[in-house]
């Protein structure tokens, strides 16, 4: 049976996790088994360990009176749930490293996969200053950034599509020598082999069929998966019936989007401080 490798200082999650198969497996117990002990499936099990699903308090309680650890899970689920990461996005960012295609749109900012470390440290600086989150939080959101890149560096490498809304592009972030090492980061994007780039210009208006972000994976077996935040948590979808409106309504915004071409243009032109 293939067993996924933990990480244990990936996120507090993750510690989470690999703590709780390594007691696991002292005790001899499958996932099957403790998820009897603890009232759950053992696919909710299998979730918690590879920190695909955060752990409740209540499971974190439950899992300290079946192996008599006092309160050492709870306290240690108590930094998984305030973990930088929203409900939903480890989950999401699993299926991202083995997906065959990744189509995405944004808005605002430029998407994690395509950052620098000075912009993404930018963009979480600010939400510290804001008191979002705490410098901790920050420094694992950047160091996630440069993960979930590397895992995509591979052979074969996903294609990647990517619809950037205008103001992605437009809004600045940090010092002009970020924004500027920003610009030749989605330059080099654009040259790469897998990927294209677009910029959704604000001209579109009502004909652009995303208001939010979202992502639509094609995994290795074809099978499609959307993903989408809301303020406190993300939400991957796996029915067809809901995933294949998303996908036309991408085709229809990469048709309305600037070209490729177009788009490199428009961000050489930004690059030099010309509108």
């Amino acid at each position: 049976m293939n067993r996924k490798d933990l990480d244990p200082e990936g996120s507090p999650s993750a510690r989470f996790g690999q703590r709780l198969r390594m007691l696991r497996d002292e005790r001899g117990w499958t996932q099957d088994e403790l998820a009897e002990r603890l009232g759950c499936s053992g696919t909710h099990v299998s979730a918690v360990e590879t920190g695909r699903r955060p752990p409740t308090r209540r499971f974190a309680a439950g899992i300290d009176r079946a192996f008599g650890t006092g309160d050492r899970f709870e306290r240690m689920s108590q930094a998984a749930r305030h973990t930088a990461l929203i409900e939903g996005f480890p989950e999401y960012v699993a299926h991202e490293a083995r997906a065959a295609e990744i189509r995405l749109y944004e808005v605002g900012v430029i998407p994690g996969l395509l950052q620098t470390p000075e912009y993404a440290a930018a963009l979480e600086a600010d939400a510290v200053r804001r008191e979002a989150i705490t410098p901790e939080q920050a420094e694992e959101r950047v160091q996630l950034v440069a993960r979930r890149q590397a895992s995509l560096v591979g052979s074969p490498a996903p294609l990647i599509f990517a619809v950037l809304d205008e103001g992605c592009v437009r809004r600045p972030m940090g010092e002009s020598t970020v924004m500027d090492a920003q610009f030749a980061r989605l330059l080099e994007f654009a040259e790469l082999p897998n990927t294209v780039l677009q910029i959704a210009q604000f001209s579109m208006g009502a004909r652009r069929p995303f208001s939010l972000p979202v992502t639509v994976l094609t995994l290795p077996d074809r099978s499609l998966m959307s993903y989408a935040e809301s303020t406190h948590r993300g939400h991957l979808e796996r029915e067809s019936a809901f995933v294949l409106p998303l996908l036309t309504a991408y085709h229809q915004l990469q048709a309305e989007a600037l070209s490729q071409a177009a788009s490199v243009a428009m961000i050489e032109q930004l690059r030099k401080g010309t509108p």
